[in-house]
């Protein structure tokens, strides 16, 4: 689903996949792998990035509209739970910087959205240093494996030799990025 979702749209697709993923609260979709391998198949990586990123981002706002507009039945449901009041304290007393750690790190983020809904935090602050995060965290990952592929395949013949093509979807394509860089 997530490929034909990416062949279609490109960098769009990317957005798509980011909203969608993390649109479900509670239940992430695993995204990164997909976004990891993207650079491997020719894609921008910043742009890869930036474009999930800001899907990413803006699917977070089902966890803070749920907090927003459940605040008063979550406090009074939740105040019992010791992780919510543990993250509610967190994000009254260090904000911006509990919600970047969160969107950053891989840490159970619809928490903290659904806490800054919940305490009516700022909605511009939080989808800035939302975004801030995970377009981080998402930099790191795909210039991550751009660097690794790179490292470990650039210079392995058999890769670029006429065994290394190989079939995806009825496309003949090259198994590394040195061998398309070589094709071209």
């Amino acid at each position: 689903m997530f490929d034909i979702l990416i062949k279609t749209f490109s960098y769009f697709g990317f957005f798509l996949l980011g909203l969608i993923s993390s649109s479900t609260v509670i239940f992430p979709l695993p995204i990164y792998g997909i976004v990891a391998i993207s650079v491997h198949f020719g894609y921008n990586p910043f742009l890869v990035a930036l474009s999930t990123a800001i899907g990413l981002t803006l699917g977070e706002l089902t966890g803070y509209l749920v907090g927003y507009g459940s605040y008063k039945l979550a406090e009074k449901k939740l105040k019992k739970s010791e992780k919510y009041k543990k993250y509610k304290k967190l994000v009254e007393k260090y904000g911006a910087v509990t919600i970047f750690l969160f969107a950053f790190l891989p840490m159970p983020f619809d928490i903290i959205g659904m806490i800054c809904g919940s305490t009516k935090y700022d909605i511009k602050k939080f989808l800035l240093i939302t975004f801030i995060g995970k377009f981080l965290k998402m930099l790191a990952i795909v210039y991550g494996f751009y660097v690794a592929e790179k490292i470990f395949f650039w210079n392995k013949t058999s890769y670029c030799s006429k065994k290394g093509f190989g079939y995806w979807k009825g496309e003949a394509y090259c198994s590394s990025l040195p061998c398309q860089l070589r094709s071209l």
